[in-house]
């Protein structure tokens, strides 16, 4: 993940000079949990032996309880993502949502890329001509978890630019999933 040069500072934690509270911060972390838990059995449906995504969950969840520590919970968020690497598809995309999930620890705007790659998960498993509207589905599904206290900063922070983008597009490609439900 690519952050702006100029961070919002409603994404950045009190403690990093920003104006995000931890409960709000905890609040995040444990909707990008949600929101990879989702779609964790695309993931879990072909790799029974590898448990990494469903930890990087769990730890998610733990570091919002207070029960982790960020170091711990990032590490293992990375660990997450490299059972991603070497896959393909839904599984990938699936595992690499955990692995973003738990990254929201170290940097709140790490709750983006739990719900894109959620998304991208559920478009590669749809049939051919159905992934737009399993994209739109899983992206509804998320909106309707975000907390209340959340909602207006998680949707304006998707469509704000995430890093470069092609010329004549105002968003980046994980918003524009999240959006619209349509890879650009």
């Amino acid at each position: 993940m690519i952050l702006p040069i100029v961070r919002d500072p409603r994404l950045v934690s009190m403690r990093r000079g920003g104006t995000l509270t931890e409960p709000d911060h905890q609040l995040l972390a444990v909707w990008a949990a949600a929101c990879a838990e989702h779609v964790l059995p695309l993931f879990e449906e072909s790799n029974r032996g590898d448990s990494r995504p469903r930890e990087a969950i769990e730890a998610a969840r733990a570091w919002a309880r207070g029960q982790a520590t960020m170091m711990h919970t990032r590490a293992i968020g990375g660990h997450a993502m490299g059972a991603a690497r070497p896959l393909r598809g839904a599984a990938r995309f699936a595992a690499y949502a955990a692995g973003q999930a738990a990254c929201v620890a170290h940097v709140p705007e790490h709750d983006l890329g739990a719900s894109a790659y959620s998304i991208k998960a559920v478009q590669s498993a749809a049939p051919r001509e159905k992934e737009q509207e399993a994209g739109q589905a899983e992206r509804d599904w998320q909106r309707r978890r975000i907390p209340d206290i959340l909602r207006d900063l998680v949707l304006e922070d998707q469509t704000l630019t995430r890093w470069p983008h092609p010329p004549g597009v105002r968003s980046s490609p994980s918003c524009i999933i999240i959006l619209t439900g349509t890879v650009v």
